[in-house]
Protein backbone atom coordinates (compact mmCIF):
# COMPACT_ATOMS: atom_id res chain seq x y z
CA UNK A 1 0.00 0.00 0.00
CA UNK A 2 2.99 2.45 0.74
CA UNK A 3 4.57 2.56 -3.05
CA UNK A 4 4.23 4.64 -5.90
CA UNK A 5 0.86 4.95 -5.18
CA UNK A 6 -0.88 8.62 -4.73
CA UNK A 7 -2.23 9.30 -1.50
CA UNK A 8 -6.42 9.81 -2.52
CA UNK A 9 -5.50 6.13 -3.90
CA UNK A 10 -4.22 4.98 -1.39
CA UNK A 11 -7.02 5.74 1.38
CA UNK A 12 -9.42 4.44 -0.63
CA UNK A 13 -9.12 0.63 0.95
CA UNK A 14 -8.83 2.51 4.23
CA UNK A 15 -11.69 4.21 3.70
CA UNK A 16 -13.05 0.78 2.91
CA UNK A 17 -11.85 -0.71 5.59
CA UNK A 18 -12.59 2.29 8.03
CA UNK A 19 -16.42 2.56 7.34
CA UNK A 20 -16.57 -1.15 9.16
CA UNK A 21 -15.92 0.20 12.18
CA UNK A 22 -18.77 3.22 11.81
CA UNK A 23 -21.63 2.42 14.71
CA UNK A 24 -25.04 2.81 13.90
CA UNK A 25 -25.85 6.39 13.34
CA UNK A 26 -22.13 6.95 12.89
CA UNK A 27 -20.59 8.19 9.32
CA UNK A 28 -16.93 8.27 8.78
CA UNK A 29 -16.04 11.62 9.19
CA UNK A 30 -12.32 12.15 7.88
CA UNK A 31 -9.40 10.42 7.39
CA UNK A 32 -5.96 11.48 8.33
CA UNK A 33 -2.80 9.66 7.01
CA UNK A 34 0.11 10.14 9.36
CA UNK A 35 3.49 8.82 9.40
CA UNK A 36 5.11 10.01 12.62
CA UNK A 37 7.61 7.80 12.31
CA UNK A 38 9.64 6.99 8.83
CA UNK A 39 7.53 3.65 7.00
CA UNK A 40 4.82 3.41 10.12
CA UNK A 41 1.66 5.04 8.25
CA UNK A 42 -1.34 5.62 10.64
CA UNK A 43 -4.17 6.43 9.60
CA UNK A 44 -6.41 8.70 12.14
CA UNK A 45 -10.17 8.19 11.34
CA UNK A 46 -12.88 10.14 12.42
CA UNK A 47 -16.87 9.22 13.01
CA UNK A 48 -19.54 11.48 13.83
CA UNK A 49 -23.44 11.09 14.57
CA UNK A 50 -25.86 13.14 13.25
CA UNK A 51 -26.03 14.73 16.71
CA UNK A 52 -22.27 15.99 16.32
CA UNK A 53 -20.76 13.01 19.03
CA UNK A 54 -17.13 12.42 17.46
CA UNK A 55 -15.02 9.28 18.26
CA UNK A 56 -12.26 7.88 17.18
CA UNK A 57 -10.12 4.95 15.30
CA UNK A 58 -6.33 4.43 13.93
CA UNK A 59 -6.06 1.96 11.41
CA UNK A 60 -2.05 0.18 10.42
CA UNK A 61 -0.80 0.62 7.07
CA UNK A 62 -2.56 -3.07 6.97
CA UNK A 63 -6.10 -0.69 8.14
CA UNK A 64 -6.02 -3.20 10.74
CA UNK A 65 -6.89 -1.42 14.32
CA UNK A 66 -4.12 0.57 16.70
CA UNK A 67 -4.45 -0.31 20.66
CA UNK A 68 -0.83 1.04 21.38
CA UNK A 69 -1.32 4.54 23.34
CA UNK A 70 1.92 5.72 21.93
CA UNK A 71 1.50 5.17 18.65
CA UNK A 72 -2.15 6.68 18.42
CA UNK A 73 -0.56 10.06 20.41
CA UNK A 74 2.12 10.27 17.90
CA UNK A 75 -0.29 9.68 15.06
CA UNK A 76 -2.77 12.72 16.62
CA UNK A 77 0.17 14.95 17.42
CA UNK A 78 2.05 14.77 14.36
CA UNK A 79 -1.78 15.44 12.23
CA UNK A 80 -2.59 18.65 14.66
CA UNK A 81 0.79 20.15 14.04
CA UNK A 82 0.65 19.56 10.53
CA UNK A 83 -2.67 21.02 10.19
CA UNK A 84 -1.75 23.95 12.47
CA UNK A 85 1.46 24.57 10.19
CA UNK A 86 -1.25 24.35 6.75
CA UNK A 87 -3.79 26.65 8.21
CA UNK A 88 -0.66 29.29 9.25
CA UNK A 89 2.02 29.07 6.95
CA UNK A 90 2.30 32.34 5.18
CA UNK A 91 -0.28 33.84 6.99
CA UNK A 92 -2.80 31.72 6.95
CA UNK A 93 -4.16 32.75 3.22
CA UNK A 94 -1.76 32.11 1.04
CA UNK A 95 -3.73 33.15 -1.97
CA UNK A 96 -4.75 36.21 -0.78
CA UNK A 97 -0.80 37.34 0.42
CA UNK A 98 0.20 36.52 -3.50
CA UNK A 99 -2.60 38.67 -4.61
CA UNK A 100 -1.22 41.19 -2.70
CA UNK A 101 2.19 40.76 -3.21
CA UNK A 102 1.57 41.09 -7.19
CA UNK A 103 -0.40 44.10 -6.34
CA UNK A 104 2.05 45.89 -4.66
CA UNK A 105 4.93 44.94 -7.12
CA UNK A 106 2.86 46.64 -9.82
CA UNK A 107 1.84 49.96 -8.00
CA UNK A 108 5.40 50.19 -6.65
CA UNK A 109 7.73 47.42 -7.47
CA UNK A 110 9.71 47.41 -4.18
CA UNK A 111 12.97 46.04 -4.64
CA UNK A 112 12.77 41.94 -3.08
CA UNK A 113 9.11 41.72 -4.27
CA UNK A 114 10.33 38.74 -6.66
CA UNK A 115 12.30 37.24 -3.94
CA UNK A 116 8.37 37.53 -1.73
CA UNK A 117 6.08 36.24 -4.57
CA UNK A 118 8.47 33.36 -5.20
CA UNK A 119 8.68 32.40 -1.40
CA UNK A 120 4.80 32.62 -1.22
CA UNK A 121 4.88 30.34 -4.00
CA UNK A 122 6.88 27.98 -2.55
CA UNK A 123 4.89 28.12 0.81
CA UNK A 124 1.89 27.57 -1.34
CA UNK A 125 3.82 24.17 -3.12
CA UNK A 126 5.14 23.36 0.48
CA UNK A 127 1.52 23.51 2.05
CA UNK A 128 -0.50 21.49 -0.74
CA UNK A 129 -3.97 20.68 -0.91
CA UNK A 130 -5.29 17.28 0.29
CA UNK A 131 -5.42 14.62 1.31
CA UNK A 132 -1.92 15.36 2.75
CA UNK A 133 0.81 12.89 4.76
CA UNK A 134 1.33 14.28 8.25
CA UNK A 135 4.61 13.85 8.65
CA UNK A 136 7.77 15.27 9.97
CA UNK A 137 9.18 16.27 6.64
CA UNK A 138 5.99 18.02 5.63
CA UNK A 139 6.05 20.07 8.82
CA UNK A 140 9.78 20.62 7.93
CA UNK A 141 8.91 21.38 4.10
CA UNK A 142 6.48 23.62 5.16
CA UNK A 143 8.83 25.17 8.11
CA UNK A 144 11.60 26.08 6.09
CA UNK A 145 9.03 27.49 2.96
CA UNK A 146 7.68 29.60 5.48
CA UNK A 147 10.87 31.14 6.65
CA UNK A 148 12.06 31.92 3.52
CA UNK A 149 8.97 34.02 2.95
CA UNK A 150 8.86 35.61 6.11
CA UNK A 151 12.57 36.59 5.80
CA UNK A 152 11.88 37.90 1.96
CA UNK A 153 8.89 39.70 3.70
CA UNK A 154 11.41 41.02 6.12
CA UNK A 155 10.21 39.32 9.59
CA UNK A 156 13.01 38.88 11.43
CA UNK A 157 10.25 36.84 13.93
CA UNK A 158 8.78 33.87 13.01
CA UNK A 159 5.15 33.90 13.73
CA UNK A 160 4.86 30.68 12.24
CA UNK A 161 7.42 29.24 14.87
CA UNK A 162 5.26 30.99 17.83
CA UNK A 163 1.69 29.18 16.25
CA UNK A 164 3.46 25.87 16.59
CA UNK A 165 4.81 26.70 19.55
CA UNK A 166 1.45 27.75 20.95
CA UNK A 167 -0.07 24.79 19.75
CA UNK A 168 0.84 22.26 22.72
CA UNK A 169 -2.68 22.88 24.21
CA UNK A 170 -4.41 22.20 21.07
CA UNK A 171 -2.56 19.14 20.29
CA UNK A 172 -3.30 17.91 23.98
CA UNK A 173 -6.61 18.41 23.67
CA UNK A 174 -7.13 16.81 20.27
CA UNK A 175 -5.12 13.94 21.84
CA UNK A 176 -7.21 13.58 25.29
CA UNK A 177 -10.50 13.70 23.18
CA UNK A 178 -9.16 10.77 20.68
CA UNK A 179 -7.99 9.05 24.11
CA UNK A 180 -11.46 9.61 25.68
CA UNK A 181 -13.41 8.61 22.81
CA UNK A 182 -11.78 5.65 21.14
CA UNK A 183 -13.35 2.96 19.82
CA UNK A 184 -11.28 0.52 21.02
CA UNK A 185 -9.23 0.00 24.32
CA UNK A 186 -5.54 1.58 23.88
CA UNK A 187 -2.97 0.64 26.49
Amino acid sequence: MLGAVSLSAELEPVAAAAGGYAAAGENLAAILATEAHPGARVYLCAYETAAGARSWLALDADANPVEDRATVRDAVSIAALCEIAAETAGGGDLEQLRTHLVELRVREQPPGIEEAEEAALAVERAVGSPPRLASPTYLDDVGAATRRLEQALGDDASPFVAALKGATAVVEALQSEVERNYKRSIV
